[in-house]
């Protein structure tokens, strides 16, 4: 993720086609290392395409992808009744006290 992000910087930057060793520039700026492979595999997979081209078909595949899962869950609380009420709140006080206790960063840095 780190290099697709140093290239879609380097593009925003006015770069159009940036280099492997633009790429590592911008890497290093932050104190992060890349693999010279995986910028080298990226390079040769979007060498010759339009980057607003190659966003959009990303577009495409990920409106596939399902998500919003929760949906179902408020969906089928109004129908379990009123007697449900209670619990229903019950569990969403439980699940704000775990939110409370988990780490801001989720254990993982945007450079890793």
């Amino acid at each position: 993720m780190k290099v697709i992000a140093a290239y879609l910087l380097a593009v925003l930057g006015g770069n159009a086609n940036p280099s492997a060793d633009d790429l590592q520039n911008i890497l290093g700026s932050v104190g992060a290392e890349a693999d010279d492979e995986r910028i080298e595999f990226l390079l040769s997979e979007v060498k010759g395409k339009d980057i607003t081209e190659l966003i959009a078909s990303g577009r495409e595949k990920l409106a596939s992808v399902p998500s919003g899962g929760g949906v179902a869950v408020a969906a089928a609380a109004p129908a379990a009744g009123a007697a449900a009420a209670p619990a229903a709140e019950a569990k969403k006080e439980e699940k704000v006290e775990e939110k409370e206790e988990s780490d801001d960063d989720m254990g993982f840095s945007l450079f890793d």
